[in-house]
């Protein structure tokens, strides 16, 4: 994908996030990593008006070249593509919203992930969810911890492609963004279901396995 189709799938994803009720007013973020730096949606941009030309261009040093003014999380995005580098080379864009179902989830009682394990789709198609410790908007300590959890992950054979801020909402990763906005789809309809049958038992180790085996899940 080159930088021109970049800026118009960034558009075109953004729009259907917000059409579709997965992101409100200026909340939430795209990023693309290009091979000259990275595209991001400006700052305080609502998602289902954005403007190709006007997306932020930044350089490899995160130094603004063009575009309206980056949005603050483009520190923690370009964390993510570092650290998942190493595990998988699928992290080319990065997508941050405030979907109500996930950020009602982290509101309850804290846990190390944000779920288990409790449809087949959930874990073949977006796989474990850590919860980090809740940090303002922007804060670096966020994009350290967020790097620290997929090098843990990524370490003991299960790569990561999500993260949870609590209170803010979930950031996924993938090779496009229309990949990316799935992952972000199965994890936001996980979590409803979550919320709309608590205390569901998960699937086994043997459905895992079962899993693993037919459809390569990483788990």
């Amino acid at each position: 994908m080159n930088e021109s189709q970049a800026r118009e799938e960034i558009c075109r994803v953004g729009k259907s996030l917000f059409d579709r009720g997965y992101v409100h007013a200026t909340a939430g973020n795209i990023s693309v990593r290009l091979d000259d730096g990275f595209l991001i949606t400006p700052t305080d941009a609502c998602l289902g008006f954005l403007d190709p030309a006007k997306l932020a261009k930044l350089d490899g040093n995160l130094q603004q070249v063009s575009g309206d003014r980056a949005s603050k999380t483009i520190a923690l995005h370009a964390s993510i593509y570092k650290a998942s580098a190493p595990f998988t080379t699928q992290a080319s864009c990065v997508i941050h919203t405030h979907s109500t179902h996930c950020v009602a989830l982290s509101l309850q009682s804290p846990s190390a992930e944000l779920l288990p394990a409790i449809t087949p789709y959930f874990v073949m198609k977006v796989g474990h969810v850590p919860v980090i410790n809740y940090q303002r908007p922007g804060s670096a300590a966020a994009a350290q911890e967020v790097a620290q959890r997929i090098a843990e992950y990524g370490q003991r054979g299960t790569p990561i492609r999500a993260v949870m801020l609590p209170r803010l909402g979930p950031n996924v990763w993938s090779s496009s963004p229309a990949s990316a906005m799935a992952v972000l789809e199965e994890l936001e309809e996980t979590a409803k279901l979550a919320l709309l049958q608590p205390g569901t038992t998960p699937l086994t180790d043997s459905q895992i396995e079962e899993l693993r085996l037919a459809f390569n899940a990483i788990w």
